[in-house]
């Protein structure tokens, strides 16, 4: 089963289920997977984004709600930021299990001595090559400062 077809299916069991949240939840995942497929199309990619692309998407929808939870517990909206927080748990739902802090360790490592990095300037052939192994699986926002990190 392809990602858009568990969500299809998801979002059918929710509507079933009366699970507002879930069912908005669900919409947005759908309505941002669309936008990106319409941008895929102008750049001669009929099929649109796959599962990578996808994962990608989540990951991104996650830090938006993070950042919006964090602002909206600033400014006392605590019922806001619960919302937040209940959409986030449901888009973790669909990421594939996050590596632990060893295991993004051991990533790095592997990467570095595959792409035979030796400086920070080639951080990006590192990075590239993370994404492209372990998307959806960690966190790259605080990847790169690991990956920083290894090159001291």
């Amino acid at each position: 089963m392809t990602m858009r077809e568990r969500f299809a299916a998801d979002l059918k069991e929710a509507i079933k289920a009366r699970d507002s949240r879930r069912i908005s939840t669900l919409r947005l995942i759908t309505a941002a997977i669309k936008d990106r497929d319409i941008a895929a199309r102008t750049e001669d990619n009929a099929e649109g984004v796959g599962d990578a692309g996808i994962l990608a998407i989540l990951a991104k929808m996650i830090r938006q709600r993070e950042e919006s939870a964090r602002a909206y517990e600033e400014g006392g909206r605590l019922d806001l930021a619960e919302q937040e927080r209940g959409e986030i748990a449901i888009i973790r739902d669909y990421l594939p299990r996050q590596m632990s802090e060893a295991e993004i360790d051991q990533a790095i490592a592997k990467a570095i001595e595959e792409t035979g990095a030796s400086s920070i300037r080639d951080m990006g052939k590192v990075m590239a090559m993370l994404k492209a192994r372990h998307t959806g699986q960690m966190d790259f926002s605080r990847v790169g400062a690991a990956v920083k990190q290894a090159f001291r």
